[in-house]
């Protein structure tokens, strides 16, 4: 897994998360116990911090950065989805961030909300607690189905810390000669 300082600033990665090998962290970074970094994950506390709280899971491609004046907060078994972006945003505890959604700077999620895959929270929007906001750019529709998600991926993350192993790089294809 590749962390990086930055500015004099190293990430903090409680001993029981799960960092996947090819999840970039970077800078003013915290992530919690039982918390999981997927593969491709980029989480990158240049500007303010990053923190992801206990239980929350940061699923592959998923970004998560910061803009001056605007943090980056996953407070608890919050779930960010494949290639979803956090910039400068707030999730409350239990909420979901679904698949290629986009959180702008100051927007947040309440406790148990959902912003639906694809979906784009403006800056500064805000999706009440327990709702479901869909489209571009988002809006709540209905109450969010119940969740579960975050605590299947502390079981997956603990299935992957014991029993990921990186196989050898195959060694190249070689010419087959010719018969005289």
């Amino acid at each position: 897994m590749p962390r990086y300082a930055l500015d004099g600033f190293r990430p903090h990665i409680h001993p029981t998360a799960f960092i996947a090998p090819s999840a970039d962290v970077i800078g003013q970074v915290t992530v919690a116990e039982n918390a999981s970094v997927w593969f491709g994950a980029v989480l990158r506390g240049d500007l303010e911090p990053v923190t992801v709280g206990p239980g929350c899971n940061v699923q592959d491609g998923a970004v998560l950065h910061t803009d001056a004046g605007w943090p980056c907060v996953l407070t608890e078994h919050v779930t960010v989805g494949h290639r979803a972006i956090v910039h400068g945003a707030t999730c409350g505890p239990g909420s979901l961030v679904g698949m290629g959604a986009v959180m702008l700077s100051g927007s947040s999620l309440g406790a148990g909300a959902m912003l639906g895959a694809g979906a784009l929270l403006p800056e500064g929007a805000h999706v009440p607690d327990g709702m479901l906001a869909v489209g571009v750019p988002a809006r709540v529709v209905r109450p969010a189905p119940g969740a579960g998600n975050a605590q299947r991926y502390v079981q997956n993350s603990a299935r992957y810390a014991q029993g990921l192993t990186r196989l050898p790089d195959p060694e190249p294809a070689r010419p087959r000669l010719e018969e005289a």
